[in-house]
């Protein structure tokens, strides 16, 4: 009996992972169940960590949950690669079955329909070969006609590519004019050529860290702190990446020790829960919590001695 039960959970996991959207009333036909016994399975995957996506009246599980980044850096293909194997495929043998089956595969578990467009494909793909030929030789490119939202402009750029991020969706860059380095998006770029030029401000390169607050920057700031019950709970709710640096402080509280490169998603937590957190260090945030605290004083004291009104009739 319990075998019948997993195997429903299997089969309902693996529908709502698809590239289709279904109805709470297709699922249970699918799946051959109840609908209170698929809300049960939908409460089960949510508690489990699975982002349930519900979109009117449709459900799907999000394929970037948790799980699944897991076992897909382990066994699964990055998007971008899916799509270099969908366009190789493209090109072979249509009577081939094998080639037939990778191609169903694919449109199957990836959503290759925003990339229906040849000639986009083969844009992502050729940048995507160069920029990965200039990191390997260590070579200097120029990004051709970037379109930067930020700036509203298309201009090129003479870059040093040193890193791939995002599933080789980004790339890491030192740009030479600017003397800063960028994240460059790659379905942004017309074009990437190659020039005869190695890279002359390695020293210069500098990798970006997102913390488990989500923000990104290149320094980074090492804190402690110490954690009552309720705010190391709350953490492993609701920063469960921050959670993996929590370690037993005594009977009832934890030590976390954290990097972080702004202080701000950090303070924002320990202020919500200032009394049951103690501050270790560092000193940076020490000085940032102060600085808040007083911000949030003056307000309160400007709220609190607001002008009276005028005696008398208001005309």
């Amino acid at each position: 009996m319990r075998h019948d039960k997993l195997q429903r959970e299997l089969d309902l996991l693996l529908l709502m992972t698809e590239n289709k959207n279904y109805t709470a009333a297709q699922l249970c036909d699918r799946i051959g169940i109840s609908r209170r016994n698929l809300y049960y399975y939908l409460d089960f995957f949510r508690d489990a960590g699975f982002r349930l996506i519900k979109s009117g009246n449709y459900y799907r599980l999000d394929r970037h949950s948790p799980f699944f980044r897991r076992l897909h850096e382990s066994i699964d293909f990055t998007e971008q690669e899916a799509v270099v194997l969908r366009r190789l495929v493209s090109g072979g043998d249509e009577t081939n079955p094998l080639i037939e089956s990778i191609r169903h595969k694919l449109d199957k578990f990836y959503d290759l329909r925003i990339l229906t467009d040849v000639n986009v494909q083969q844009r992502l793909s050729h940048n995507i070969d160069r920029l990965y030929e200039a990191i390997k030789f260590r070579q200097m490119v120029k990004i051709c006609q970037y379109s930067s939202p930020h700036s509203q402009t298309v201009t090129d750029r003479i870059v040093e590519p040193y890193l791939f991020m995002n599933d080789n969706m980004d790339v890491r860059c030192y740009e030479l004019s600017s003397g800063l380095n960028k994240t460059f998006k790659i379905a942004r770029m017309g074009d990437v050529e190659l020039i005869d030029m190695l890279w002359s401000h390695e020293d210069r390169h500098r990798q970006v860290f997102t913390d488990a607050f989500m923000f990104s920057g290149e320094e980074r700031h090492t804190v402690s702190l110490i954690l009552g019950q309720l705010s190391a709970n709350l953490l492993r709710e609701e920063v469960p990446r921050a959670a993996t640096g929590l370690e037993p402080y005594d009977d009832h509280r934890y030590r976390l020790q954290l990097d972080v490169c702004s202080y701000v998603g950090i303070g924002r937590f320990v202020l919500g829960l200032y009394d049951d957190i103690l501050v270790e260090g560092d000193d940076g945030l020490r000085q940032y919590l102060a600085e808040r605290i007083g911000r949030m004083q003056a307000v309160t004291n400007s709220q609190g001695t607001a002008p009276k009104p005028p005696k008398g009739n208001v005309k």
